[in-house]
């Protein structure tokens, strides 16, 4: 299944994708894409709904981040290979783990907001981990059962902020739409092997990341299950689990964005997003 949020922002109302495209209403059925509606007796009343049978949505509405009640949106940095390799950072010997606000998720095709002085505005397309049932000190082999599903999910990134301005990478990934979350939450039986995703991310149409999940340099089971020792993960919380070469810090010289510009991005079976990208007022 394909569940969704569409909606003005902080109305979003549940929804599924049709198999004829079409984007369907739950409302009524289903509180949110949220909490125990993420669990795998949830998922089974929602496989058990016949999508011809609900209303239509109108073409255009605009989707939500496809997740409801993030309580933690946690971030995995340096975990793809190539990506490490062209920042000039060492692998590192256990996964690097940051947190990016709640309040920096979006829609997504919501615009990228470049905050007030920021002069590096960077992109990064990722797979997020949506997380369907509590998970505490969970074994690699068990980690999947927690994952209600996956998702496209663009980490952006304010260079400066992040690593010029002192402290931890929190306040460069943390700005307000730096974190569009979408279009729909892909659920896990539809995904047979996350470490086999290609994605790819473009900047005015011209492919900037072409990569594949493949690089990951700790998988998701391996993520999950890590995190679980440190941390509980309650249903809705998110992993986003890094990036591909392919950012602009990494060029030569680096590039960043500007208002203007326009960022497409997807992976494989997951969809895509499409973001403007506009000055803060």
């Amino acid at each position: 299944m394909k569940l969704l949020r569409h909606g003005a922002p902080g109305a979003e109302r549940p929804g599924m994708l049709a198999a004829d495209g079409t984007i369907r209403d739950l409302t009524g059925l289903v509180p949110d894409i949220g909490g125990a509606v993420l669990s795998d007796t949830g998922m089974a009343m929602l496989r058990g709904i016949d999508p011809s049978r609900l209303p239509v949505v109108a073409p255009g509405t605009r989707l939500g981040p496809c997740v409801a009640g993030t309580g933690k949106f946690i971030c995995i940095g340096l975990n793809y290979s190539d990506h490490a390799a062209e920042t000039g950072a060492t692998v590192p010997p256990e996964p690097i783990i940051f947190m990016k606000a709640t309040s920096a998720i979006c829609g997504p095709d919501d615009p990228i907001i470049i905050p007030r002085g920021s002069e590096k505005t960077d992109w990064e397309v990722e797979l997020a981990v949506i997380i369907g049932t509590r998970a505490k000190h969970v074994s690699q082999a068990d980690a999947l059962a927690h994952v209600a599903g996956y998702a496209v999910a663009n980490d952006v990134s304010e260079r400066a902020f992040q690593t010029e301005r002192s402290g931890q990478w929190t306040k460069g990934k943390s700005c307000d739409n730096f974190g569009q979350l979408g279009p729909w939450l892909v659920t896990r039986d539809e995904v047979a092997d996350p470490q086999d995703l290609p994605m790819w991310l473009s900047v005015n149409g011209e492919t900037m990341q072409n990569g594949s999940t493949r690089t990951m340099v700790y998988g998701v089971a391996h993520l999950v299950s890590y995190l679980s020792g440190f941390m509980t993960l309650h249903p809705g919380d998110v992993i986003s689990t890094g990036t591909p070469p392919g950012v602009g810090l990494g060029m030569k010289p680096p590039r960043y964005l500007k208002p203007g510009d326009v960022v497409e991005l997807g992976i494989h079976g997951l969809g895509t997003q499409r973001q403007d990208v506009v000055a803060e007022g």
